[in-house]
């Protein structure tokens, strides 16, 4: 999640065109991730999608946003998603089937 937070801060430091292009290019990551994992999923799933390589996330970006900072968006991209996980809980781990 280091990383995950890092890519985030650097598209937030970024002056206001890149920024809108690492955005843009986040967003259709996130899109990509959806199809993927869906709307129900934990933490641990979407590391283990991002350990096994985001050769393909970054496709996304690049094939969208040509000249993005690829990394940091697809980092920004997992950091955003990871805020849906069934077992986030406003940055600490949760058991997504205990009662709220």
């Amino acid at each position: 999640m280091y990383e995950w937070r890092e890519g985030e801060r650097v598209v937030r430091d970024a002056d206001d065109s890149r920024r809108r292009a690492l955005e843009r290019a986040a967003d259709a990551v996130v899109e990509e991730l959806r199809r993927r994992l869906g709307s129900t999923f934990t933490l641990a799933e979407l590391a283990d999608l991002y350990g096994s390589g985001v050769d393909w996330a970054s496709e996304v970006a690049q094939e969208r946003f040509v000249g993005a900072d690829v990394h940091a968006a697809v980092d920004s991209a997992f950091a955003r998603y990871s805020r849906e996980a069934a077992d986030w809980a406003g940055g600490r781990r949760r058991d997504p089937f205990e009662a709220l």
